[in-house]
């Protein structure tokens, strides 16, 4: 049957859809000797696909984990500046990539796949999956609720309006967690900025229907059944 390039190359755990799509831009991709193009489709089990002049590695089977990824590390797979990677924590096998990021500063769940297309999914902001946060500030905690509450604009959007509940307070710091739909750029950060509180402590707990947990901080551990199925489910809506 035939697909679009780059879903082909993803299956393949070449790369994620958008990189793929990079790829071919590029001019590295050739289906029975010619060049191809973007919105190119071939068929996998008949048609010559090579990348940088080399077949396709076999599909492998579907890898997911999650990592409790501390604060310090960065969510790429090397560093132009020498900084730990998470994906320096993980040694599953195979390769695996990260799905959408944590900053530098921040811990928590993040997955690591070898499925491109369920990445693409998930990190895609038009498909709203929900992720929580547990996010320690301090400032005007008075009004601090308040203020995350709110549907702000970031990137020339208003974006949905989060679930904000407060778990603890003390005298000069509280801690809340906040849900949110979209996973913008830094979007937890900038929504405490805009409110005038500065972030103590910023960790990832849920993504989806998958919990952090009893997961401790650095290790990693494989998705059950259930959850992979969850996932799926999420990646046929």
């Amino acid at each position: 049957m035939e697909k679009r390039l780059q879903k082909i190359l993803s299956e393949h755990a070449v790369a994620s859809r958008r990189q793929a799509e990079v790829m071919i831009s590029d001019g590295r991709v050739r289906v029975n000797g010619k060049i191809a193009h973007l919105g190119d489709r071939a068929d996998d089990t008949k048609d010559q696909i090579l990348l940088d002049g080399k077949p396709l590695p076999k599909k492998a089977k579907a890898v997911c984990l999650m990592l409790y990824k501390p604060r310090g590390y960065v969510t790429t797979l090397s560093d132009e500046f020498g900084r730990k990677t998470a994906a320096s924590l993980v040694s599953c096998g195979c390769r695996v990539y990260p799905v959408g990021r944590l900053d530098y500063a921040s811990e928590g769940l993040l997955l690591f796949t070898n499925d491109g297309e369920l990445a693409n999914h998930l990190m895609h902001p038009r498909n709203a999956v929900e992720k929580t946060y547990e996010v320690t500030v301090r400032g005007n905690l008075d009004a601090a609720q308040e203020l995350l509450s709110r549907p702000i604009e970031l990137d020339g959007r208003i974006i949905q309006p989060p679930l904000v509940k407060l778990l603890r307070q003390g005298k000069e710091k509280a801690t809340y967690e906040i849900t949110i739909h979209e996973g913008r750029n830094r979007q937890i950060r900038r929504m405490c900025e805009a409110a005038g509180l500065t972030v103590l402590r910023l960790c990832r707990v849920r993504e989806g229907a998958l919990e952090l947990g009893s997961l401790g901080v650095g290790k990693w551990r494989y998705l059950t059944e259930e959850e992979m199925e969850s996932l799926y489910r999420e990646d046929r809506k």
